[in-house]
């Protein structure tokens, strides 16, 4: 068992092996704090020749008893990953992935496991320290080490793995990976930061990677560790030669095809030409022709590029595709807009909801609810295809959750706009940077539904071509440059800043220097699509007519248990007299949702009726629910009464109560006396003309002193 220590941004980190999982190829257990996860890998010994990627697997899961609970649901036991153990599988794998050798098929498989939680050192940040530092002492061939950090910003200072609670606090959170020499992979949010801010947060987070990196290292350099050897096959010489006479210009004049399905279309009939050509000659190389096609398409394609500026569809490295927006496309929806650039085309629609209509989070952490949450959908006809349907796969989970973080910090507070949100993007066309376009489409599609929001929030797709020695930054990607380009960097903000980030690499690492040509550009970008958009849709509709009306209003919270009443009867009463919705928070906030306004405010004046403090001399229209000897009780509101004593019911003598009044009467009085216990007593005399020469008896003194007969104690 080997273990190493070193404080990182004031909490020890601590990173054990040789103890637990001793039959994988590698296992590394990172504590930080009182927060520990495991990272068990484990490789193929015989590559897949079967397949043209690389077939790595990571699962990230948060097991419920490492934060003390026990799972939800029938079974009582973790079933499928939550969607943030799906986000954090992602995270992880987008930085370990290009650092594999190229050609690797050997199916790899890195299990990452959350045993215990302090609540509030994240482990989510320590799955990627934790399945490099596997990597790193297995015997899988991998170009390592890397680290991850997450960065917060509270009161303008940068925090480094800053505590739940920080984060609570923070304006900025990104979760930053790198290597020893730069950063290499980007996933964040803020609340309209600069690009400039940015980037000094993710300068700050990579000194401290650089410190987990020589954690690592400083492990490692305890252990024998022998690597796999990996030779990469080279093809038959004479084989490439044929191809590359076969091919001659061919590339080049595919390469500037402008549209999408005429270019694929063109690509295949020269791979099919090129196949039938050498069948006679090379009858089991198929694999290698096409991969050599593919290769040298993917060198003409990047040369291009570097050479003269221009892409294949004509535009300059900084061009935008053309934008056109199709407002409130579905009238019948709260909120929708069709968002098109270029061949990429989101159709986006917002619906209101209520409280009921929160979603439930429950993790091993902690249990909330969300109010707002988007919906990212990618069926395969978007891209003419057919394909896999009925489950939502892990991209279209982590571009819906990007396109959420860009648009929640532009949402209008919840007391100015009392409702629950879902938005959901359908992808109809899509050929780069479908994700940005749901940012788009989702902002204008709640200016659509009426919601006042801060500003529109538009995104934007950059991508990089490199030899290492020129470049090229691309602003609004196609999906081909995305795919035979070095980078994806996503950048989504409003007209005051960056409110979401993502940066993902096929290199090794970016420099600060073109991480900041990109951002910069990027902005240009971003402004460009909203003026667009601002030009558009410059004020939010008037709120839908199919819309649920929601109206919230603040109550002591002592008089939570007055509203609800005894088993639920006052509230349940409000929701069956006015067929709305009520829902209570534990802070006194009340929310009413339902079709019609004027019921809705109904149900409101229910509420301050129950909750309200009422004063001595206030007037009230009540009805008699019951009946003593001395005297009757009034509902003034609905669960509220108050006696009305026989004295009090009229200005002669009254024998009997039910002489004046019987239940079901209504009766008008007046606040008379609230007692000690919160007792109110009420007169119907006090409204009613006092009679002419009615002349008031003194009441008799009591016998004790005060009126009243003193008690005679009996034997029995």
């Amino acid at each position: 068992m080997i273990i190493k220590e070193k404080e990182i941004a004031g909490t020890v980190m601590r990173l054990e092996t040789g103890r637990v999982a001793r039959q994988s190829n590698g296992s590394v257990m990172v504590t930080y704090g009182e927060t520990t996860i495991l990272a068990a890998v484990n490789a193929a010994k015989e590559p897949r020749e079967d397949l043209n990627f690389f077939p790595l697997q990571v699962e990230y899961r948060e097991k419920h008893y490492a934060g003390g609970k026990i799972p939800g649901g029938f079974f009582k036991r973790e079933a499928r990953p939550a969607e943030n153990e799906v986000l954090t599988s992602r995270v992880t794998d987008r930085p370990i992935r290009p650092l594999f050798p190229k050609g690797f098929k050997n199916e790899t498989q890195i299990m990452i496991t959350v045993l215990q939680s302090d609540g509030e050192n994240m482990a989510d940040v320590l799955a990627g320290v934790g399945a490099s530092a596997a990597l790193m002492t297995s015997s899988i061939p991998w170009n390592g080490p890397i680290a991850s950090v997450r960065v917060g910003r509270v009161d303008g200072q940068f925090i480094i793995n800053p505590t739940r609670s920080e984060i609570a606090d923070s304006d900025i959170e990104l979760v930053v990976s790198g290597n020893q020499e730069t950063v290499v992979m980007v996933e964040g949010e803020s609340d309209g930061a600069t690009e400039s801010e940015i980037l000094d947060g993710l300068k700050q987070a990579h000194e401290v990677i650089k410190e987990i990196i020589e954690l690592q290292n400083d492990l490692l350099s305890e252990m024998n560790v022998v690597k796999d050897e990996f030779i990469i096959p080279e093809p038959d010489a004479s084989l490439i030669s044929a191809i590359d006479e076969k091919l001659g210009s061919q590339v080049e004049d595919i390469v500037n095809i402008g549209d999408k399905q005429d270019r694929a279309k063109a690509k295949d009939d020269m791979i099919s030409s090129v196949l039938a050509s050498l069948e006679e000659s090379y009858p089991d190389d198929t694999k290698t022709i096409k991969s050599h096609i593919d290769s040298c398409f993917k060198e003409g394609f990047r040369e291009q590029i570097l050479a003269t500026g221009k892409r294949s569809d004509g535009r300059s490295t900084s061009d935008i595709r053309p934008i056109s927006i199709d407002p409130d496309i579905l009238p019948r929806t709260h909120g929708s807009a069709l968002f098109t650039r270029g061949e990429t085309q989101a159709l986006v629609v917002t619906t209101l909801g209520s409280k009921r209509d929160e979603m439930i989070i429950d993790s091993a952490d902690e249990d909330y609810k969300k109010n707002f949450y988007l919906h990212y959908n990618f069926p395969p006809y978007c891209v003419g295809e057919t394909g896999r349907i009925g489950f939502t796969s892990r991209r279209e989970i982590g571009h819906g959750n990007l396109a959420q973080r860009a648009i929640k910090p532009a949402l209008p507070d919840y007391d100015d706009f009392p409702y629950t949100i879902r938005i959901v993007s359908e992808i109809m066309e899509s050929n780069g940077s479908s994700s940005m376009a749901s940012v788009c489409g989702g902002s204008l599609s709640l200016m659509s539904a009426g919601a006042p929001m801060k500003g529109h929030v538009a995104g934007i797709a950059m991508g990089l071509i490199t030899d290492g020695k020129r470049h090229a930054i691309l602003s609004d990607i196609l999906g081909m440059e995305d795919h035979l380009g070095d980078m994806d960097f996503k950048v989504a903000g409003t007209a005051d800043g960056i409110t979401a980030i993502q940066l993902d690499l096929k290199i090794e690492g970016l420099s600060f220097e073109i991480m900041e040509q990109a951002l910069q550009q990027a902005h240009e970008g971003r402004m460009h699509i909203l003026n667009i958009m601002n030009e558009t849709m410059p004020e939010p509709n008037e709120i839908s007519q199919y819309a649920p009306r929601i109206m919230s209003m603040n109550i002591n919270p002592e008089k939570i248990g007055a509203l609800i009443g005894p088993g639920g009867k006052n509230i349940k009463k409000i929701i069956e007299d006015t067929e709305c919705e009520v829902n209570v928070d534990d802070d006194g906030v009340v929310t009413v949702a339902g079709a019609n306004t004027d019921k809705c405010n109904d149900a409101l004046e229910m509420v301050k009726a129950l909750t309200f403090e009422p004063e001595v001399g206030m007037e009230f229209d009540g009805t008699v629910t019951r009946m003593m000897t001395f005297g009757a009780f009034v509902e003034f509101v609905p669960g509220r009464e108050g006696l009305v004593h026989i004295s009090e019911l009229e200005w002669h003598r009254v024998d009997k109560v039910e002489d004046v009044v019987k239940p079901g009467d209504a009766m008008r009085v007046k606040l008379i006396k609230i007692d000690d216990q919160g007792r109110l007593d009420f007169s119907r005399k006090a409204l009613l003309e006092k009679p002419e020469g009615y002349v008031e008896r003194p009441k008799p003194p009591r016998r004790d002193g005060g009126g009243r007969k003193p008690f005679k104690k009996r034997r029995f």
